[in-house]
């Protein structure tokens, strides 16, 4: 159980918060309840039905579940088939769970990974819109993919027909990365002629869910996920969209999230105008090219060309971490030692050389030498 694919550190921890993540019934918001009760995942799983119904929203039946999961969730069976399957199962509380996810009010608490999430993905927008898009959608969907990709930026969707395969599909041709967050599990791809296209995103990014790896779709689940597509992210684009639609869920979550939202205009009198137009509306930025977007992901930017020869603007120091914020003021303009970097910083030298390289990928710091980076 050591497997560190499986990013684990305390493996009884693991298969508590996996049996409890598991539970029907047990979605994000009891669940916090629950921890909020009880203290922790063990809490929770040696509670009584009686204690476990002094929780709102938790009724006899889902507290007979809880009380029953370690007969009824075969946890070893799940963690059975992530390393078979090379699959990264990350707790909250693992370093490598994406940070963006962990300051959203209802975070998942197990994610399956399927490829591999790079600390440089937290520098994503996401793309989301109809499954019945236009040819203008799917354009512009590819556009924005392509010139964000180009940029640096991960693109994040869901993976459904339309607008999202668009966006996966001009990432990847870009040599760009790309998460796609599905409402199944990740070794069950949906719609099914995706299945090609999963594994050309696990290949160049990853396909992330917090359903078990082999669980079919399930209609719930959908709007459960959209809140992770926006969580993963620093803004949300919806590009064509009803008036009832998932990508409209997605944007409340990411207003919620405190995230960017952006719209992308379309006829006045198509159907698949009403979702953005109502989102410009209530103070979405509009979409009408990429600068519009990167312009507005934060006020530190510099000047970059892309493969056209059209200067954009890129953001650069946008959502740092911690740790990226302690390691990129120990570097100063005219150079410094990695050594010295990680004397001033008191980090130790591997996080140092991680977070240089994430550094790189944002354009704020060079290699100057082979032991030496200065901060641009």
């Amino acid at each position: 159980m050591a497997d560190s694919k499986l990013q684990i550190s305390n493996v009884d921890q693991l298969r508590e918060e996996l049996r409890l993540a598991l539970i029907s019934g047990v979605g994000p918001l009891i669940r916090r309840k629950l921890l909020m009760q009880f203290g922790s995942a063990a809490g929770v799983l040696a509670a009584g039905v009686g204690e476990l119904q002094s929780v709102s929203g938790v009724g006899p039946t889902l507290a007979r579940r809880i009380v029953d999961s370690c007969d009824e969730v075969d946890v070893d069976a799940q963690l059975e088939i992530a390393r078979e399957n090379n699959l990264q199962v990350l707790l909250e509380s693992n370093d490598a769970y994406p940070p963006l996810l962990k300051e959203i009010h209802d975070p998942p608490s197990v994610l399956f990974v399927r490829g591999t999430f790079l600390p440089g993905d937290s520098l994503a927008v996401a793309i989301v819109g109809t499954r019945h898009a236009s040819r203008y959608g799917l354009k512009q969907a590819s556009a924005l993919a392509t010139s964000l990709a180009r940029a640096g930026i991960t693109v994040v969707s869901g993976m459904a027909r339309g607008i999202d395969t668009a966006a996966h599909r001009a990432a990847l041709a870009a040599g760009g990365r790309t998460i796609a967050v599905l409402a199944s599990g990740v070794l069950a791809p949906y719609p099914p002629e995706n299945v090609g296209l999963a594994d050309e995103i696990a290949a160049q990014g990853c396909l992330m869910s917090e359903a078990a790896p082999t669980m079919p779709p399930i209609s719930g689940m959908f709007p459960q996920r959209n809140r992770i597509i926006s969580g993963l992210t620093i803004g949300t684009i919806v590009v064509e969209a009803a008036d009832r639609s998932g990508a409209l869920i997605t944007a409340r979550h990411a207003w919620e999230q405190n995230r960017e939202v952006f719209a992308v205009p379309g006829a006045i009198d198509s159907r698949l105008s009403q979702g953005p137009h109502r989102l410009i509306r209530d103070g979405a930025k509009l979409v009408s090219s990429i600068d519009d977007v990167l312009e507005e992901l934060g006020p530190m930017a510099h000047e970059a060309p892309r493969d056209d020869g059209i200067t954009i603007r890129v953001p650069a120091e946008v959502t740092l971490n911690d740790i990226e914020q302690k390691v990129l003021q120990s570097i100063d303009t005219q150079g410094s030692l990695i050594d010295d970097v990680t004397q001033t910083s008191g980090l130790p030298v591997h996080r140092v050389l991680s977070t240089i390289h994430v550094l790189e990928m944002r354009s704020l710091v060079r290699r100057v030498s082979g032991n030496r980076v200065a901060r641009i």
